[in-house]
């Protein structure tokens, strides 16, 4: 297995897990732990993508784990200016 697969792997398989884990309800698509797996899954896949250097998933893996720190980094900054951890829901 090469770099670029094992990264790959690694990537898209915490991609699936976050994704999996939000369907069934064990993970808010706007929590922390949600975001910091597309982050690091699409990051490492990113990566990978770089070292086969197929761009189109270069450009789809960078946006996808833009967002996903965008998302970090506004909850963080919105939890701030609240004084407080974003609230929970019930249902």
């Amino acid at each position: 297995m090469t770099t670029a697969d094992a990264l790959a792997t690694v990537g898209v398989g915490l991609l699936l897990f976050a994704f999996l884990a939000n369907l069934l309800g064990a993970m808010r698509s706007k929590g922390k732990a949600y975001l910091a797996l597309n982050l690091l899954g699409a990051g490492m896949a990113g990566a990978a993508a770089v070292i086969i250097q197929f761009w189109p998933f270069v450009v789809l893996e960078g946006v996808w784990a833009t967002v996903a720190a965008v998302g970090l980094f506004r909850g963080k900054t919105a939890a701030a200016a609240h004084g407080a951890a974003e609230p929970r829901r019930t249902s």
